[in-house]
Parts: structure tokens; C-alpha cells; sequence
């Protein structure tokens, strides 16, 4: 599934081609999404676009008149085509700009979304999320003091969106093994200064993460169609059995929250 570092990096391929652009109609192929497609996405006609932003792995385009936002799902990805392309089997959603550009959705198992709202205020979806991650509201006091009294596993916690948005599976695997911290521990057992050195290593990589494109894994590409390199440098992440690259052991992995972790037991704790 396309995590933060994902969203930001497509969020930033399609900033530059539509800021200022118009969307002159929606193309949609399947509005069978995780969601219908939003009706008024399908009425779009002569629509300039003034931002595009992120809130949590939401994608969201400012309209004069609304906002579209958008979420890949497990499987989702956004292109722009300088030129028209057939559409293949699974490219679900174009948007036409003005241009001759081509915002181009892919979604192999749609279970992403093409959402419309008149405000962000009102929009179901973005209610009760955590702080963002690169946020200066996401510190170390805030983690260490959100954690009292909180028994249940450490990732798992740092995946809920209420708690912090945008950290998901791989993300909190790699912070967990840089910061030394096993993840079946129970949240209250943080001390402040592990939540210190959680919170700025959770900065480090979702930043470096940004800065390779993102993760591919299976789906993702970003909006040139090439993928994302952070999948090169990840430490634990699917390497179950693997020989960890810090003391030799052997990478485990167990089922924390229905998800897949990854942890080195001779370096967390």
C-alpha cells in the first residue's frame, strides 16, 4: 500500500502540471472504486486547480468551487501523460487539463477512492487524524506523553491514524529497528528519551524516503512512471530470515495487528 513517503512524492510529480492548469472534464472508465467515484468528479467542466496538497496518504486538490481527494487504496498510482495514451485495462480515472496533459489514475484492485467535498471541514474522511509526522506538532513530548497508560503493542499504535498520520506498515518497521525498539513492546514501556529518539527517527526516514521516491515493493510508481527507490536501503522490511545488516542475526517476523513485522532481537529491546 502506498504510505506517506509515496503520497508525498506523487503529490509532488503532479503539483508542477496542474497548479494553475484547468481541468476541462473527468474521463471515468470505472467509478466502482473502494467508494463510487463522486458524481460531481464526473461533472467537472473548466476547472482551474489552485493547490495540490496532502493530509495523511489523502491527496487533495483544491477546486474554486470544492476539493477532489484522492487515496490509492492498496494497489493505486497517479501518472501524468504529456500526450493521449489508450487507456489499459486498469486506468480508471483521467483528468484533462487544458494542456493536452493527462492526469491518469491506475488502480489494479480499486480499492482506492476519488472522493468530492465542498470543504475539508466537512469531509468525513479527514476527520479525527493525528498530527503529520513532519510536523513540528510530532515530537518526542507528544509520543511520551500520549504513551502513559497505554498497554497495547508499540506498531500497532504508531499505525493508528489518530495517533499519527502516515506511518504505516514499512515505515514503522524501519523506525522501530533504527531506534532499537522492539515492536511487541507495550507502549507505556517507552521511556522519554526512546520516544525522543522514535519521533526524530520516524522524521529521518519518512524524509530520506521522500527524497529515494517512495517505496515499490509490487504497485506504486510515481507520476514519471519510474519507481521508488527507498526499497533499496530498507533494513528489516520483508526480510524475514535475511541476516541482519547490523549484527548478523537472523531478521524474525510476527503478526502484530493483522501486519506483518519485521524486527532484529540481538538489536531492539
Amino acid at each position: 500500500m502506498p504510505e506517506l513517503p509515496e503520497v508525498e512524492t506523487s503529490r509532488r510529480g503532479i503539483e508542477p502540471h496542474l497548479v494553475g492548469n484547468v481541468i476541462q472534464y473527468a474521463e471515468v472508465r470505472n467509478s466502482r472504486l473502494r467508494w463510487p467515484v463522486s458524481g460531481k468528479i464526473m461533472q467537472l467542466s473548466d476547472c482551474r486547480v489552485i493547490s495540490v496538497q496532502r493530509r495523511a496518504k489523502y491527496l487533495l486538490l483544491e477546486l474554486a468551487d470544492g476539493w477532489i481527494i484522492i487515496h490509492l487504496g492498496m494497489s493505486g498510482s497517479l501518472r501524468i501523460l504529456l500526450e493521449e495514451l489508450p487507456p489499459e485495462k486498469h486506468d480508471h480515472v483521467d483528468l484533462i487539463m487544458a494542456d493536452g496533459k493527462i492526469l491518469r489514475y491506475t488502480d489494479p484492485r480499486r480499492f482506492g477512492a476519488w472522493l468530492w467535498s465542498d470543504t475539508l471541514d466537512e469531509c468525513s474522511v479527514l476527520a479525527h487524524l493525528g498530527p503529520e509526522p513532519l510536523s513540528d506538532l510530532f515530537d518526542g513530548k507528544y509520543l511520551y506523553t500520549l504513551s502513559r497508560n497505554k498497554k497495547t503493542a508499540i506498531k500497532p499504535w504508531l499505525m493508528d491514524n489518530k495517533v499519527v498520520v502516515g506511518v504505516g506498515n514499512i515505515y514503522a518497521n524501519e523506525a522501530l529497528f533504527v531506534a532499537h525498539i522492539l515492536p511487541e513492546r507495550p507502549v507505556h514501556s517507552l521511556t522519554e528519551q526512546e520516544a525522543h529518539l522514535l519521533a526524530d527517527t520516524i522524521k529521518q526516514i519518512l524524509r530520506r524516503s521522500i527524497e529515494q521516491g517512495g517505496t515499490t515493493l509490487k504497485d506504486f510508481l510515481q507520476s514519471d512512471g519510474k519507481p521508488g527507490y527507498f526499497a533499496q536501503e530498507l533494513f528489516v522490511y520483508g526480510k524475514k530470515g535475511e541476516c541482519c545488516s547490523i549484527c548478523g542475526e537472523k531478521i524474525e517476523s510476527v503478526k502484530l495487528g493483522q501486519r506483518s513485522t519485521f524486527f532484529c532481537r540481538q538489536c531492539q529491546h
